[in-house]
């Protein structure tokens, strides 16, 4: 069945999260003249879910095999537990033991009742060639490999149909790949990039490799003919020891794992299209060392070390959604470099961006298609916080903690009356420059102060006091998400004109990010700070919670900050480079459609 978007040509913004499943299937568009009545299959949103957890905590080199109502785990760390386990959707049951317990292993990926395990780490070497085969109710010894090997990866349809690549045998990584046809192994065309840990997914004749360890974690992707490893389309971060599933060299999903620096622990997750990986919902919970069945669409993943002597039962079951909403395209580039300065835009088209790091007056506009310099602002500085449109703002607060505002008409600024409270690193949100709200700040503060175009009043705190926050909306309608300290990243506040309310949170943590949004119930938030660094995640928030969508093409973080946009035309401007020390002049532009989803009441 095609899409909206093959029909029309625009993607639809997902506010399918207020709908019942049973409304979920007939729905009309109201950007047509006409009611488009259309039968949805596939209104649901990227996310995660937590699923039963194992009878034994495992990690490292489990085989897993299977989809996500059936599924079975094999082996792991430590050699001591019990070996196998098989999951209905529900829960996990012991399953007949290996005849030789091992960790560091590889298996097939598709059929749970058919497959195979091969390679690993026993209690006697660190590397072995051993070879079993299961026919969904008892372990059997057949042929070993030709070399011995653990840390590899695996693929195959059953217990007839393998293919075990990379890996180690010693002291280095391996390239060779090994094809099983049900009764021996052979040696086939080996891998472009040696490596220990790769993901892997497919069959005999259609695998992919990703991500692993050569000189360093890598992010390298290998698409298997049958006969030959072709470079295809690197993963958007470099991952060792995530959790793998997928069908074909088409169809992967990799989720958590290690990633620089310093090997940290990630819940990032990556689908495979055939051509491309896109970032999509992160995992619950950040762990390495696991194992995957299913699609990149009905993915689950289980065990692993949620630190470096934790391990886990857990399990997780991913919901793909369809392809991501929108995209990020690249804009003009300012005439100064900045960042940690203030914006203001009513969508893509027209934007104003002033002050930044460090002391800055300057002032720019952009007309859709290039930067301008204006006049500056009476008082130089960074840290502060805008809103408005390109020809109505309003600048406000400032490093070190001032109070100073500052009025736009389109020409020139105007000082005008002061905020209550001295303070930088805070957010805001509104549509002119007579129409305003400031909230958090510096020094972590709580305070929420309402513009009326001529002074500003003290109205009700945060909930949770906070500085490098995001914040999009209107006066009387707002959103404010993320932030520091470090427990408040991903938290979510939606204010009503009189007070806020914590609401679902952010899938990915973070401070210093851009901002974008009509309302409570609008907005936009991409790039900014979340350990290890910089990140390119854009999130759309529908009122109910939040979806992640396309990325920006490179990440960056502390630019522009306050409203820059609506949820179907933003512009994310300046920040910092994935390099620390490098403020950037560059500039991208958000297009996504409007379309809403509503019900059909006929």
């Amino acid at each position: 069945m095609a899409t909206y978007k093959d029909l029309v040509g625009t993607a639809v913004r997902n506010n399918a999260g207020n709908l019942t499943t049973a409304e979920r299937g007939q729905v009309w568009f109201d950007s047509t003249n006409v009611d488009f009545k259309y039968l949805f299959p596939a209104v649901t949103t990227a996310a995660w879910a937590s699923g039963g957890n194992m009878n034994t905590a495992r990690s490292s080199g489990i085989a897993g095999a299977g989809t996500q109502t059936g599924a079975i785990a094999v082996g792991g760390y430590p050699k001591s537990v019990e070996g196998v386990e098989s999951y209905n959707g529900t829960s996990w049951s012991e399953a007949v033991e290996l005849n030789t317990r091992r960790q560091q292993m590889a298996g097939s990926k598709i059929s749970y009742t058919s497959t195979l395990a091969f390679g690993g780490e026993t209690s006697t070497a660190v590397n072995s060639t051993l070879t079993e085969s299961w026919n969904g109710s008892s372990w059997t010894e057949v042929a070993d490999m030709n070399t011995a090997k653990y840390v590899h990866g695996g693929a195959g349809a059953s217990n007839t149909n393998a293919l075990a690549f990379g890996g180690s045998s010693g002291p280095s990584a391996l390239a060779l790949t090994e094809s099983w046809n049900g009764s021996s192994w052979t040696e086939v065309g080996d891998l472009n990039t040696a490596r220990e840990n790769p993901g892997s997914a497919g069959t005999a004749t259609s695998a992919l490799a990703f991500g692993g360890y050569d000189s360093d974690v890598t992010a390298k992707t290998e698409s298997w003919s049958g006969s030959s490893w072709t470079e295809v389309n690197d993963l958007n971060t470099a991952t060792n020891q995530g959790a793998p599933a997928g069908t074909s060299n088409t169809d992967a999903l990799v989720a958590g794992g290690q990633a620089p620096p310093s090997s940290s622990l990630t819940g990032k997750t990556e689908k495979w299209d055939g051509t491309s990986w896109t970032e999509t919902a992160d995992m619950s919970t950040l762990r390495r060392g696991s194992s995957g069945a299913g699609t990149s669409t009905s993915g689950l993943a289980f065990g692993g070390l949620t630190n470096p002597s934790t391990v886990s039962n857990a399990t997780e079951e991913f919901t793909g959604g369809g392809v991501p909403i929108g995209a990020w395209s690249t804009g003009g580039t300012l005439n100064t470099a900045r960042r940690l300065a203030a914006g203001a835009a009513a969508d893509s088209t027209a934007a104003l961006i002033s002050g930044g790091y460090e002391n800055l007056a300057n002032t720019e506009s952009w007309n859709g298609s290039s930067w301008t310099e204006v006049a500056d602002l009476n008082t130089a500085r960074d840290y502060l916080c805008g809103s408005g449109t390109s020809t109505s703002a309003l600048d406000w607060g400032g490093d070190p903690a001032v109070a100073i505002t500052e009025s736009w008409n389109g020409s020139s600024w105007t000082e005008v009356a002061d905020l209550n409270t001295a303070r930088s690193n805070l957010a805001g949100s509104g549509i002119s420059n007579t129409s305003a709200l400031a909230f958090g700040g510096a020094g972590v503060v709580a305070n929420t102060e309402s513009w009326n175009g001529s002074s500003w009043t003290e109205v009700a705190d945060l909930t949770s006091a906070r500085d490098y926050l995001g914040g999009a909306g209107t006066q009387t309608s707002a959103l404010a998400f993320g932030g520091e300290p470090t427990p408040l990243r991903a938290y979510t506040e939606s204010w009503n004109g009189s007070s806020w309310t914590e609401v679902s949170n952010l899938n990915t943590g973070r401070t210093g990010l851009f901002s974008a949004g009509e309302s409570s119930t609008a907005a936009l938030a991409s790039g900014g700070e979340a350990p290890p660094g910089r990140v390119a995640n854009t999130e759309d928030w529908n009122g109910n919670s939040w979806v992640e969508v396309a990325d920006l093409n490179s990440p960056v973080g502390l630019g522009a900050v306050s409203n820059t946009g609506t949820t179907s035309s933003a512009i994310n401007i300046a920040g910092y480079t994935p390099s620390t020390s490098a403020s950037t002049a560059g500039t991208e532009e958000w297009s996504s459609s409007s379309t809403t989803i509503k019900v059909l009441t006929d």
